[in-house]
């Protein structure tokens, strides 16, 4: 191989680790969604946040696993007041799935008690049948 050959085969390197525009795409859309859901819990729209997460999705915290019953019953008494997403990250699974990745600043009550919170969270998005959904989203707290 000659020198002038090298940044060729770089250059391929490197676009091929490049994210591609369906990534950033992908991103945007599943970064909305979740936007769009921690809107419903500071608008206290139920139903809408009921129909962003999925049947069978699973939400953990300190105080552990909850299915999409749980959730509901656990944000029924839950709203924000203000949040704030910081150092987001995404890495896609799949053509219509992703993880996000990122840290949270909440103020909000939560069961008549105010709180304020920093918590890093990671959430997965599914699109199925034309729809997006939550399956899975973590949150632990920030020290």
């Amino acid at each position: 191989m000659g020198i002038m050959q090298m940044p060729t085969l770089l250059g391929l390197i490197i676009l091929a680790a490049a994210p591609t525009r369906a990534d950033g795409d992908l991103q945007a859309t599943i970064l909305a969604k979740e936007r769009q859901e921690l809107e419903c819990l500071k608008n206290g729209d139920t139903a809408k946040f009921a129909s962003l997460v999925a049947e069978n999705a699973m939400f953990v915290d300190a105080h552990g696993a909850a299915g999409k019953t749980e959730i509901l019953k656990h944000t029924a008494e839950f709203r924000l007041q203000d949040f704030v997403m910081e150092d987001v990250r995404f890495v896609p699974l799949s053509s219509t799935s992703g993880l996000l990745i990122y840290k949270a600043t909440e103020t909000g009550t939560s069961h008549g008690k105010q709180f304020s919170a920093t918590v890093y969270v990671s959430a997965i998005w599914v699109k199925r049948e034309g729809k997006w959904l939550c399956v899975f989203s973590q949150e632990t707290a920030a020290r």
